[in-house]
C-alpha cells in the first residue's frame, strides 16, 4: 500500500510517503507559508522515491484540531489530489497522532487553542496496538481539563508546554510523565492511515474534511470576559 499523509495544522508543514511498508517523511517550520511550500515538497518527495501520483493508494491528512487556516490548506490539497486520480482519503486526529508519536501506553494530548486554551483528549493503547478513545476530543481552559481516572499517565503536546504547571497540578495522581516538544506530524497520521485503510475506511475526497472543534476563530470582549 502506498499512502501520502500531510498534516499542517501547527506552525510545521510535514509531509510522508509510506510506500510498501517504508516510511519516508520530511518537514519544514513553514510559519504561515504552508500553501506556499505543501505541494512542491510532495512533488520533490514524489521524484526522489521514484513514484507518481497515480501509484497512490490513499491520502491521509491531519484532520485536527488545530490552526484553522492551515487545517482548509490541508483539506483543499488533499481534495485536489485526490479528485484527479480518485483516491480515497482519511483524516486523522492531530491528538490521536501525538498520542501514537510518545507510543506510551495512557496518553493525555493537550495542543496550545490561543486565548488560553487547549485542545484535549485521552487515549489509551488495545492489545492490537491501535488507540481506544478514553475522552473525546474537546476544547477547554487548563484548570477545567476534564476529569481523567488512575495513574500512569503520559502528557504530550504544546498544550503542556505552554501550560505546564496548571496541567502538572491538575492531573498530580495522573501523570506519570509529560513529553516536552511534541507536535502532531505526518510520520504518525501515515502509521495510523495504513491501518484504518487496511480496513476500508477510506473516504471520497468531498468528504476530507476538517475538525475545528472551535466554531469561532475571535471573540468579542464580553465573550473573552466570560
Amino acid at each position: 500500500m502506498n499512502i501520502i499523509a500531510l498534516d499542517t495544522s501547527t506552525e510545521y508543514c510535514s509531509l510522508a510517503l509510506w510506500l510498501n511498508n517504508e516510511l519516508i517523511s520530511k518537514e519544514v517550520l513553514a510559519g504561515q507559508r504552508h500553501s506556499e511550500l505543501l505541494l512542491p515538497m510532495l512533488h520533490t518527495m514524489l521524484v526522489e522515491a521514484s513514484i507518481t501520483l497515480n501509484q497512490i493508494d490513499g491520502i491521509a491528512f491531519g484532520a485536527g484540531p488545530g490552526s484553522f487556516t492551515g487545517l482548509r490548506i490541508a483539506c483543499g490539497v488533499v481534495q485536489g489530489l485526490a479528485f484527479s486520480q480518485n483516491i480515497p482519503v482519511i483524516g486523522i486526529s492531530t491528538l490521536e497522532a501525538l498520542a501514537q508519536q510518545v507510543n506510551a501506553p495512557k496518553v493525555l494530548a493537550a495542543l496550545d487553542a490561543r486565548i488560553g486554551e487547549l485542545y484535549f483528549a485521552a487515549y489509551e493503547k488495545t492489545a492490537a496496538g491501535s488507540w481506544t478513545s478514553i475522552h473525546a476530543p474537546l476544547l477547554c481552559r487548563p484548570e477545567a481539563a476534564p476529569v481523567i481516572e488512575g495513574a500512569g499517565w503520559t502528557g504530550c503536546g504544546s498544550g503542556f508546554d505552554l501550560y505546564h504547571a496548571d496541567l502538572s497540578q491538575h492531573y498530580s495522581n495522573n501523570l506519570q510523565q509529560i513529553m516536552p516538544d511534541c507536535y502532531p506530524h505526518a510520520r504518525e497520521i501515515a502509521q495510523l492511515a495504513v491501518i484504518k485503510f487496511a480496513k476500508g475506511e477510506g473516504k471520497a475526497a468531498e468528504e476530507a474534511l476538517p475538525v475545528y472543534i472551535r466554531n469561532k476563530v475571535a471573540l468579542k470582549e464580553s465573550e473573552r470576559r466570560r
